[in-house]
């Protein structure tokens, strides 16, 4: 591959990135279907969470719990209850606000346990990548200090013996 190939390459891929906002999607089906560039180990987590019916829904309850509209819409349901269900709506609307946040309280663990597995997985995965190029980087010093004395051995030394003389 040529300098001027690679250059182009790293011109388009930059752009790319600098022209597009990464806006984080909590649902994978979402986040797959975007046509933006994730990290692998997202791709993965994304793949995984979108086969097992149970992190789809948690995914999906999380979102919303996550949105203005649930915080909107639960000011309204309270409001109406207080006024208009129950004279007395302390009792119970006390129990099913503690209830509610039970289930939520338990949505946002799962969203924790899921952030920990994909900053786990994309840790593993930078480590991978780097352990490569570190390799990649020794062999590459070692090959460019091999040729290095190559052409010292076949140009340098027979000038330098030629100047002696």
């Amino acid at each position: 591959m040529k300098i001027a190939d690679v250059h182009a390459w790293l011109t388009s891929m930059t752009t790319q990135t600098e022209g597009h906002r990464h806006n984080p999607q909590l649902i994978p089906g979402r986040l797959l279907g975007n046509g933006q560039i994730h990290h692998p180990a997202v791709l993965d987590e994304a793949k995984r969470r979108r086969q097992n019916l149970q992190l789809r829904l948690a995914d999906r309850i999380t979102a919303f719990a996550g949105s203005m509209n649930f915080v909107w819409i639960h000011a309204a349901l309270f409001a109406v209850w207080m006024l208009v269900l129950e004279r007395n709506p302390w009792p119970t609307l006390t129990l099913v606000v503690s209830l509610e946040a039970i289930f939520l309280s338990t949505f946002v663990m799962i969203g924790q346990n899921r952030q920990a597995a994909f900053q786990q997985a994309k840790a593993d995965h930078d480590f991978e990548t780097q352990e490569l190029e570190l390799k990649t980087n020794t062999e590459l010093t070692r090959q460019i200090h091999l040729l290095t004395e190559e052409l010292h051995r076949r140009f340098i030394r027979p000038a330098s013996e030629h100047h002696e003389q």
